[in-house]
């Protein structure tokens, strides 16, 4: 009995403790619940929100570049892309070779793709491939639940509607190496592109614009479920050149004829650059989709260097066109434009000859004369009695020698040597058979075809130091009168009679009988160009060569060839237009360059390049997406 009761009182105890117990921990987890719930309440739910709710940065869309007319030059058009988040893959290799079944063959590169999501943070998304095409993405859509962390993503990618016409000026945009990153989020966004080139790179923060953002519910696995609010950033601003596409058009047809080369057509009073073309030009497009290894290796490896924007980078020696830089520092420094003297051929210095392109000689000739028929032995006289030092001192004024630090980075300087300049660099003291050299554009002398029209343009223009310039200052679409005044350059100090009297002689080397550029002349007299050719030698003819007869340039290998260039202005009344072209390896400048120069300055006139004001609305012309909208 004893015992009975002993046990119940045991049981009972025990119980109570149990029950105890339990209590405590009932009140101990509604303590903790209670405080999760009550006390930290908004804490959690903005970690659930977080969790739930993704922030996406969204690239903002590049700006417009469009032409002095509002036709458009840089375009953006949709792309569709593939892009894969490392985060959300268990095996990226795995899923890149399921991707790559999925896709054409050649769509993209694997070295690039893992190198990518290395370098990059672990939720970024990293583009597998672009511009899907809709075999693709519908591919890719059927097999979505197989491919976790794989997206199709829509953006836009950079579209030239002229191609290789304008690919030097434009320049292009391709994808942000390492090098480019800054720390600026935008730059490792999928797809994005920056300028690489040309118009592209010198503006390219201007372009830009400012970064947007998306946000975005998704589920456990990371999958989107829809979208909460987008904000599209800031679009990049509309860049207007000066350029007449038109025009550019028409001078890369009749460039693209010859094996390379290049052409500059401007404005003489604003400096407006109205046309500029280096041939063979490139495809800009290629490298906006992502240009591939053999692509790019045929550009690099091409004799003709089509990446190279010949126009302000390529550097030649003037020839005769720089006979216009001799003359005026003649005139300059007092000689008398009636002076003569005898050409027979050639001039002695010293034991040295030294030839005219004429072989048996002119006769004698005037300022006039030599320039319209580029005697060579006059310039060798001048030369003597004004050395290299005043040549050059013109040449800088003429524009000559020196970047005008415009708008495209890759422009060089040329050359305009001094005694000073040669014993700086070579530790030797200037010869004066240099200079007679010099004097015609010929030994050290090395020109820009944009500086050769700079030259042209400040010599027709009432000796005003234009200076070249790709963007308008005033939009055509704003300009409060329809064409506005010239800026107010300052003046290079060449008296009006000198400049006159070098413009007659140019107007005669075009239309007169003996004019070197005779058969170029335009036949309309409202239109009349004036001129001056050039031809540069690219090796020295030896003595028994001349004796034999100098061999003909289609008899020797194209690399050895004269180069032929022409600068020229049109109307001649009333000067408007100057324009500079160089046939590289192209023979004689009357025969190859003054055709294409007369032919630019005849459509120019004709077409009014240089107005402000556009004919009428000018259509956005665009391409459609490979891929129709999901």
């Amino acid at each position: 009995m004893t015992t009975d009761k002993s046990r119940e009182k045991i049981f009972s105890r025990r119980a109570a403790m149990l029950t105890g117990g339990q209590l405590v921990l009932f009140a101990g987890l509604g303590a903790r619940m209670y405080y999760l719930q009550v006390l930290q309440s908004d804490r959690y739910r903005t970690l659930a929100e977080e969790n739930r709710i993704n922030l996406r940065l969204l690239a903002p869309p590049r700006g417009r570049i469009i032409d002095r007319f509002g036709a458009p030059m840089a375009i953006n058009v949709q792309n569709y892309r593939v892009v894969i988040i490392r985060e959300q893959v268990d095996d990226v290799a795995a899923t890149l070779d399921r991707l790559e079944s999925l896709l054409d063959p050649g769509s993209f590169d694997l070295d690039r793709i893992l190198r990518d999501i290395k370098r990059r943070r672990a939720f970024v998304p990293v583009t597998v491939s672009e511009n899907l095409t809709w075999h693709e993405v519908s591919r890719l859509e059927v097999n979505a639940p197989n491919l976790p962390g794989v997206s199709i993503d829509v953006g836009l990618s950079r579209y030239y509607p002229l191609g290789s016409v304008a690919s030097h000026v434009m320049g292009y945009v391709a994808a942000v190496s390492e090098k480019n990153l800054t720390g600026a989020p935008v730059l490792e966004l999928p797809g994005f592109r920056i300028g690489k080139r040309g118009v592209e790179r010198f503006f390219d923060t201007t372009l830009r614009g400012k970064g947007g953002n998306s946000q975005v519910e998704v589920n456990a696995f990371g999958r989107v479920i829809r979208e909460l609010e987008r904000d599209e950033g800031e679009p990049g601003s509309e860049i207007s050149l000066t350029l007449d596409s038109g025009l550019q058009t028409y001078a890369a047809d009749i460039l693209a004829k010859e094996n390379s080369g290049a052409a500059v057509v401007m404005d003489v009073h604003r400096g407006d650059i109205l046309a500029m073309v280096s041939s063979p030009g490139f495809n800009p497009n290629a490298f906006s989709e992502g240009l591939k290894g053999d692509e790019w290796r045929e550009l690099v490896g091409n004799p003709y260097a089509p990446l190279t924007n010949k126009a302000i980078a390529g550097q030649y020696p003037p020839g005769s066109t720089f006979k216009i830089v001799a003359a005026l520092a003649a005139l300059d420094a007092g000689i008398d434009p009636e002076y003569l003297v005898f050409c027979r051929g050639f001039t002695k210095l010293g034991n040295r000859q030294f030839h005219c392109w004429k072989k048996h000689g002119h006769g004698h000739m005037d300022i006039h004369g030599a320039i319209r028929e580029s005697c060579d032995v006059y310039f060798y006289d001048i030369a003597l009695k004004l050395g290299v030092d005043r040549i050059s001192e013109m040449a800088e004024r003429m524009g000559l020698g020196a970047r005008f630090e415009f708008e495209l980075s890759e422009e060089k300087p040329g050359l305009m040597p001094t005694r000073a300049w040669k014993r700086a660099t070579y530790d030797q003291p200037w010869h004066k058979g240099e200079t007679l050299i010099a004097a015609i554009g010929q030994g050290y002398v090395l020109a820009t075809p944009l500086q050769l029209a700079v030259m042209t343009a400040r010599l027709v223009n009432g000796g005003k130091a234009v200076k070249p310039q790709l963007v308008l200052a005033t939009p055509p679409h704003d300009a409060g009168e329809e064409n506005p005044a010239a800026p107010d350059f300052i003046d290079i100090g060449v008296s009006e009679n000198a400049r006159k009297i070098v413009m007659d002689a140019m107007d005669q080397v075009v239309n007169h009988p003996r004019g070197t550029a005779k058969k170029s002349r335009i036949l309309d007299p409202a239109m009349a160009m004036g001129g001056k050719t050039g031809t540069s030698q690219v090796r020295r003819i030896s003595m028994a060569e001349r004796d034999g007869g100098v061999r003909k340039n289609d008899d020797i290998p194209w690399k050895e060839r004269d180069h032929a260039l022409f600068v020229g202005f049109a109307p001649v009344n009333a000067p408007q237009y100057a324009v500079a072209v160089v046939v590289e390896h192209g023979g004689g400048g009357s025969t190859a360059a003054a055709p294409i120069a007369s032919a630019l300055l005849e459509e120019a006139q004709r077409s009014n390049s240089a107005r402000r004001n556009a004919p009428g609305p000018v259509a956005d012309s665009s391409r459609p997406a490979k891929a129709p909208p999901l």
